[in-house]
């Protein structure tokens, strides 16, 4: 192996190189759920997670009537008043927006955590407990599969478009996790050295007072 690869790999496997490495991954988890909890209040989006609110048995109580999602269900950008009347008497609508405040605070706080750790952490337990609930929806959701419409794939394991954006949340649970480890060690560390400034704190004043 030659010097300017030696360099290279120093440089990479670094310290310096691996704090950038965990901001990146903090910032990319933040940038996720900012962006899509704000695209949450849009009626397209909260159309097209329907079916999966409404076959999940952790979310589908939220609408009035999710057994009848099917029969309105829309493609995106496509705009159908009756069928979107009828989502907003669901409450498609007022849960999409809650849901997405909720995905909002969330990366708020996992962006926050490049200055305060404490806050971070709590960003980060979050933002690795949310993909846990969205890749249930691989169990509970008919749509996450290619449906049995003639073709010879389609069921387990063929995910459908809507499946293949789920599966993605394992990549977002693993960098949640680095950033969980992350900030727990963080917080640990504050701890220990807050425990020795008090204890050296304290040094002074009980030599003082044997004197």
């Amino acid at each position: 192996m030659n010097t300017q690869i030696r360099q290279v790999l120093g440089i990479v496997s670094g310290r310096r190189s691996n704090r950038i490495g965990l901001d990146a991954v903090r910032v990319a988890i933040a940038t996720i759920f900012i962006w899509i909890g704000g695209l949450k209040f849009a009626p397209y989006e909260a159309d097209s997670i329907t079916p999966f609110v409404a076959n999940s048995p952790l979310m589908s109580f939220f609408y009035r009537h999710p057994d009848q999602y099917a029969q309105h269900l829309t493609h995106e950008g496509e705009l159908k008043l009756a069928e979107r009347a009828w989502q907003a008497a669901n409450d498609t609508y007022a849960f999409s927006n809650g849901l997405g405040s909720v995905e909002i605070a969330i990366g708020l706080l996992v962006l926050v955590g490049l200055a305060s750790r404490r806050w971070g952490l709590v960003g980060a337990v979050l933002a690795f407990l949310t993909p846990v609930v969205t890749l249930s929806f691989l169990a509970t959701t008919p749509e996450a599969w290619v449906a049995a419409l003639g073709d010879a794939q389609h069921g387990f394991p063929y995910l459908s478009g809507g499946g293949r954006l789920v599966l993605k949340d394992v990549v977002l649970m693993a960098g949640a996790w680095l950033v969980v480890a992350d900030g727990a060690r963080a917080v640990l560390e504050d701890t220990a050295q807050a425990s020795v400034d008090r204890a050296g704190a304290g040094a002074p004043l009980a030599t003082a007072s044997r004197t």
